[in-house]
């Protein structure tokens, strides 16, 4: 018979009152062209999930309490790579991991952060006196006051006034018209109006105080003088500015400056209108960087038809930062982990395998993060229960990118270059070489002769320094090996992965 059978068995037993679990059982059966047929696909062998180095001839609890995982002929053995963890997937169902997809895209940033409200600078106006002299009279009594253009704000007496009027009608009695014109406009540099200087030419006679008219309107901000006081060049009388348009200070981190740009849209709230928000741009980002604070200054330029936002009102601001054309490799946040020396992720490698593979960051966006290195679109990431996967993958893993169709991805010496996957990685091959290495005992397991040890490189098999799980041959003597000692020991690599110590030196005995 040609066709193809498929026999499903499914055994369920209750006992008492307590139900029990439910085994089932797959066998394909296959038919051949000579009508022989396959016998049951049969486990290879089994294999600790969380331990690469692990494995038994049958069923059985690994070290740690888990149920060994059956290893069959055509499949990838777990942990057959260096830094595979493979687990079921019940296990990955109960652990809820949750995986994201690499994408390329525009990356948008967005930057949330505090400012203040102040007055538009290129529109503020400083009074300062051009000549010493006295507050005869003052106008403006307040900060705060609003002022129309033209209107008078202090009246000041100076002799130096009184005397370059006293010039012009000398000039005019000569009736030299180049004098004339050098005494007006020495007035006029010393901030006197026209419409004086037309009065004292027209009437023929010196006014002793001078009154200082508005330049334009707005808001007294800063009134630092009272009647009946003397000033002299270099003192502020007041400012005079203007609301309609506020600027707002901001600061950013310095790792967020690069992702701020002159015209980039900023969204507004505060605490005074709750529920109200302002739309602006960033108009100016300063050059310089706050050395207490490591924050570099923003300017935010807002529009205020109703006057309701006032200097030094406290802001929330929204940033968003976006460029036309500008794609980049992603990843969510939350699945980057951040040692302080490595930034790494796990990658899901299909059929329940997880490895964790190193990669170089870019910019970091509101949900997203940029990837520079060491993912490649379309991959897939985990982002939920990671750290459970890659602490068991960080024990063995090259945290290498290792793909069967792709070349391995390396950066040496600030170069890029593609190496093949013999080169890059460990080689777990069976060789039968034996070496010697020294390392720390961590963990002794004796009834299942499994050791955990923290070793030294190992240059004749490109393994870099790391801690390891490995199987005691049976004539290591475990009653004379201590845990948290160092030890020089023997390993012999076997076929499927395996490495068996051989023997354990004493370091000084050896010596």
């Amino acid at each position: 018979m040609n066709n193809k059978i498929l026999i499903y068995i499914v055994i369920a037993g209750v006992f008492g009152t307590v139900l029990g679990g439910a085994v089932a059982y797959f066998v394909t059966l296959a038919s051949v062209d000579g009508g022989e047929q396959a016998l049951a696909l049969e486990p290879l062998y089994w294999v600790s999930p969380m331990d690469p180095t692990y494995r038994r001839d049958g069923p059985g609890k690994a070290p740690m309490g888990m149920d060994l995982v059956p290893v069959y002929e055509g499949n990838q053995a777990p942990g057959s790579g260096a830094g595979v963890v493979a687990i079921s997937s019940v296990v990955e169902n109960n652990l809820g991991v949750r995986t994201a997809l690499v994408e390329i895209g525009p990356f948008e940033s967005t930057i949330r952060t505090v400012g203040y409200v102040q007055f538009d600078e290129d529109r503020l106006i400083n009074m300062h006196p051009r000549v010493e002299g006295w507050i005869d009279e003052l106008y403006v009594k307040a900060e705060g006051e609003f002022i129309e253009e033209g209107q008078p704000l202090y009246s000041l007496y100076s002799p130096t006034l009184v005397n370059a009027q006293e010039e012009l009608l000398l000039a005019m009695d000569r009736s030299n018209q180049r004098f004339v014109i050098s005494a007006e406009e020495r007035l006029l540099a010393l901030l006197v109006p026209q419409s004086l200087i037309d009065e004292v030419k027209n009437r023929q006679r010196i006014f002793r105080n001078v009154t200082v008219y508005a330049p334009q309107g707005g808001f007294v901000a800063n009134l630092d003088v009272r009647e009946g006081q003397f000033v002299q060049p270099g003192n502020q009388i007041l400012s005079i500015g203007v609301l309609d348009e506020v600027w707002v200070i901001a600061e950013v981190f310095e790792r967020q400056a690069s992702l701020v740009s002159v015209g980039d849209s900023v969204n507004m709230s505060l605490d005074y209108l709750p529920g109200r928000d302002w739309q602006g741009v960033v108009d100016f980002v300063y050059p310089t960087l706050d050395e207490q604070t490591r924050t570099v200054q923003v300017r935010l330029r807002f529009r205020n038809p109703g006057l309701e936002l006032k200097p030094n009102m406290f802001a929330q601001v929204t940033i968003e930062h976006s460029e036309e054309g500008e794609q980049a490799l992603q990843v969510p946040h939350e699945a980057v982990i951040r040692t302080g020396i490595q930034n790494r992720v796990v990658l899901a490698m299909g059929g329940g395998q997880f490895k964790s593979v190193e990669v170089a960051l870019g910019r970091l966006g509101d949900s997203k993060v940029e990837i520079l290195r060491g993912l490649e679109e379309g991959d897939l990431v985990v982002t939920s229960a990671h750290f459970l996967l890659d602490s068991e993958s960080s024990i063995t893993s090259d945290f290498l990118r290792m793909s069967p169709d792709h070349d391995m991805e390396m950066d040496v010496a600030g170069d890029s270059q593609l190496v093949s996957d013999a080169t890059a990685m460990p080689s777990m091959e069976s060789t039968g070489e034996i070496v010697w290495s020294q390392g720390t005992i961590e963990h002794l397991m004796t009834s299942e002769r499994m050791i955990s040890i923290t070793h030294d490189p190992v240059p004749e098999w490109q393994w870099p320094a790391m801690t390891m799980s490995f199987e005691l041959d049976e004539e290591v003597d475990v009653s004379t090996i201590e845990p948290g000692q160092r030890y020089r020991f023997q390993m012999n690599r076997l076929t499927g992965n395996r490495v068996v110590i051989l023997e354990f030196a004493d370091l000084e005995l050896d010596q």
